[in-house]
């Protein structure tokens, strides 16, 4: 009888759950090889084919990097993985947008005052520099995107946790189109300089280590994004 055949589940399901056995019971980290798929194959009684199947699905969840000419690695967390199922859980109108800013802005606050608290002279620089960024190129609205975009990302860089900044990455394709939606709203120059000024004030406390005022100038910017995104009226 097959080795994994009075188990639970397919033999590609089995050949999964091995694979990560094996990254677990060996303490592998980010960058470490893997056996290949014939010594995999071999201990579980299966064939290869099973294996590639096995190999391409932890790949496709990023939890194995696979590339020609060179062995299996294990894979560093993105939050791209989390982006795809969030964007197909919009999509299919399993949660709304709406949800998806609660959350974020729930968050945000979070990472904001812990960036005041743990950034590096290195971050609050990134910060301070994406923020003037949106200003210098306040005419072009696909970099102002990428700017604002990478701002909220370095943001949960610097609060020093790195679930952080993997759900902030989550809602990167979001981002790209709620974002220049945003901006679009406003359409005339004193709405877009309150904008870039909540950019520059959330900055400028997290440089200055202030995360209560860091907290509060996030919670003043998703104020002012949330109702212009979902027609709320501001208070």
């Amino acid at each position: 009888m097959n080795v994994v055949s009075a188990i639970g589940g397919s033999l590609v399901d089995q050949a999964v759950r091995r694979v990560r056995d094996h990254i677990r019971s060996n303490n592998l980290k980010p960058g470490d090889t893997l056996p290949g798929e014939g010594h995999f194959a071999a201990d579980l009684g299966v064939s290869r084919a099973v294996m590639r199947e096995a190999f391409g699905a932890l790949a496709a969840l990023r939890q194995i990097d696979v590339a020609n000419g060179r062995r299996a690695r294990v894979a560093a967390i993105d939050g791209m993985v989390m982006s795809a199922s969030l964007d197909h859980a919009v999509a299919t109108a399993q949660i709304s947008v709406a949800d998806v800013w609660d959350v974020r802005r729930t968050l945000e606050l979070r990472t904001a005052e812990l960036a005041a608290r743990n950034r590096s002279g290195t971050e609050a620089r990134l910060i301070t520099d994406l923020a003037a960024a949106m200003i210098v190129d306040r005419n072009d609205l696909a970099a102002r995107t990428r700017h604002d975009i990478a701002f909220h990302q370095a943001i949960a860089q610097a609060s020093g946790n790195a679930l952080f900044l993997q759900i902030v990455r989550s809602f990167e394709a979001l981002m790209l189109v709620a974002v220049p939606t945003a901006w679009r709203t406003r359409t005339d120059i004193e709405q877009q300089d309150l904008m870039l000024a909540h950019h520059q004030s959330i900055a400028s406390a997290i440089a200055d280590r202030d995360p209560i005022a860091a907290t509060a100038m996030m919670d003043a910017h998703f104020d002012e994004s949330i109702s212009d995104l979902f027609n709320q009226p501001r208070s």
